[in-house]
């Protein structure tokens, strides 16, 4: 499809989430909305639930396994206080979920710095996927993503929310929206891999799909995100899908090349996940282990009837796995060329497609250096002198060593 043509909507669903007290079987009714609002949940907010009810669960066991008054009454309540707050708009990143045997100890002691013992992955990323948009904004200002991880996210600027009103435009183009109430992180994750099932499927039907989740392995770490756009060319011998993400600015000018750098490390890595997504099989054992998920666990009865509608009879979170790989060994690996589309939001008016070649060797350099910092291996580094024109739009500016007023670590 080019860029010019006007997409044909698909029967397939986007499903956004909506997340119960862990206690609460119901899940209430599918709806297609209408005039209801609706609430996008970002790859962010969905690891933050997957959390918040992994650890709602487990305190729960605990509670039933040792008696009525082994785990404090407030305890669950802050629990079920953090799943509702999940269910609202996050401004900021959460502070780390401490797991049953972490202890508070191992984030307030700083004596030794970063170490891999206490990295970022082990602080703030347990039990959760690294997000694409992580290694992105890692890749931007590794600086920058320490105090991200410490202080929580600035509040988004009026670009950034009409940049994130521009990608639900495009998603509304191609797909109808649905609510679906989850009730267990196994739920989050079936709707999860189910968007990606009827994603790729739209794509192979309809030659176009947006707002794809995807999951894999890269390196030894988890990763999750979401492509924006893939298209299969039409009239080609050989089919292979054509990654694609847009890019809005506020401004009539193209960007800089760090902006471009960061866009193709952003869709090298869509490219790395799905072409290992769809040649290999799908690590399953390694994904409930990690997630600390139960592959035999009944999904809700809103989850279920989600599935069922869209033509897959689902019971349990490994009935979904089982028809993920069925699914992937029909997708063919991606094409080498990538492309970037740079849109003014002013009036939506095309300013660039920029097409590049993956680049195996570059990606592995840069995802390793991004990984040394994640794993603890070394403090975050500064952006180099001839990039430090960045920390003009960076609201840390103050507190980073770079200003010259005070140097801050992570504990």
């Amino acid at each position: 499809m080019g860029s010019g043509s006007s997409p044909t909507r698909s029967s397939s669903y986007s499903c956004t989430t909506l997340v119960n007290d862990p206690g609460n079987a119901g899940g209430g009714n599918i709806d297609i909305p209408g005039n209801i609002p609706l609430e996008i949940v970002t790859e962010e907010e969905m690891a933050l639930i997957d959390a918040a009810i992994t650890s709602a669960r487990s305190l729960i066991q605990a509670s039933s396994s040792l008696g009525p008054r082994a785990l404090p009454l407030s305890s669950l309540h802050s629990t079920v206080a953090s799943l509702r707050q999940c269910r609202s708009s996050f401004r900021s990143v959460s502070p780390p979920i401490l797991t049953p045997g972490a202890s508070s100890q191992d984030i307030e002691d700083s004596d030794q710095g970063l170490t891999q013992s206490k990295s970022p992955l082990k602080l703030f990323r347990i039990r959760r996927a690294l997000s694409v948009t992580d290694v992105t904004a890692t890749e931007w200002c590794e600086k920058q993503m320490e105090f991200v991880l410490l202080h929580g996210k600035p509040e988004r600027t009026k670009a950034m929310k009409a940049g994130s009103e521009r990608h639900v435009e495009l998603e509304e183009e191609v797909m109808e929206k649905v609510e679906i109430r989850v009730i267990s992180a196994e739920d989050s994750w079936a709707v999860r891999l189910m968007n990606f099932i009827f994603g790729s499927r739209q794509l192979l039907f309809d030659g176009l799909t947006r707002e794809l989740p995807i999951i894999g392995i890269v390196e030894g770490i988890w990763m999750v995100g979401v492509i924006d756009e893939i298209r299969m060319p039409k009239n080609e011998a050989v089919q292979q899908p054509l990654l694609v993400d847009t890019k809005t600015r506020h401004t009539a000018t193209l960007p800089s090349e760090a902006q471009k750098r960061n866009g193709r490390l952003q869709l090298m890595c869509y490219k790395y996940l799905w072409d290992n997504t769809v040649a290999h099989s799908f690590p399953s054992d390694e994904f409930y282990s990690y997630f600390g998920l139960d592959p035999h666990s009944t999904l809700s009865d809103d989850v279920r009837d989600y599935s069922a509608r869209l033509g897959v009879h689902a019971k349990t979170l490994e009935d979904v796995v089982i028809y993920l790989g069925d699914n992937c060994r029909l997708l063919p690996p991606s094409q080498e060329k990538l492309m970037l589309r740079y849109e003014f939001q002013a009036d939506r008016s095309l300013m660039e497609e920029y097409i590049f070649d993956y680049d195996e060797d570059w990606f592995k350099g840069r995802i390793l250096g991004c990984f040394a910092f994640w794993s603890g291996e070394r403090e975050a580094s500064l952006v180099s002198k001839d990039e430090q024109w960045k920390c003009r739009f960076c609201k840390f500016y103050s507190i980073c060593p770079v200003s010259g007023r005070s140097s801050h670590r992570l504990p």
